[in-house]
């Protein structure tokens, strides 16, 4: 069995994405584990407060796929689509060292690529909806 881990794509006005940098040096989507009692939308708006200080709804699942974290170690990520309900003005908590964001054009070298293609993902479905 694999631990899960609920990751969220936050795309702003600007059309960039907002990441975290983890002490792997990558590049990753906020997010994290749901705790009992919490749906994954729940615990992905969570850790979003946790993370950044920054309110989102969860919308859409966008993926899933196993991801290997380190050698031999997997986690199941599933991606969701998010939508900022509030200012923002993200604050770096102690799970990163940094929060930035980047062009969804011009994405990180050092960002795993299922991140990757949920971002285009995400991006895709939301031009499709303008």
């Amino acid at each position: 069995m694999f631990p899960v881990s609920i990751k969220g794509v936050l795309l702003l006005p600007s059309n960039e994405v907002v990441l975290a940098l983890n002490d792997r040096d990558e590049w990753e989507l906020p997010g994290g584990r749901i705790e009992l009692a919490e749906s994954s939308e729940e615990g992905l708006e969570r850790e979003f407060k946790e993370e950044l200080g920054v309110d989102v709804r969860a919308r859409d699942i966008i993926d899933s796929y196993l991801f290997e974290v380190i050698a031999d170690r997997h986690v199941f990520i599933v991606t969701y689509g998010c939508h900022l309900s509030g200012p923002f003005h993200p604050v770096v908590s102690h799970e990163h060292s940094r929060i930035e964001t980047f062009p969804v054009d011009n994405l990180p070298s050092n960002l795993p690529a299922g991140y990757a293609r949920s971002i285009r993902a995400w991006h895709q479905k939301l031009a499709k909806r303008q």
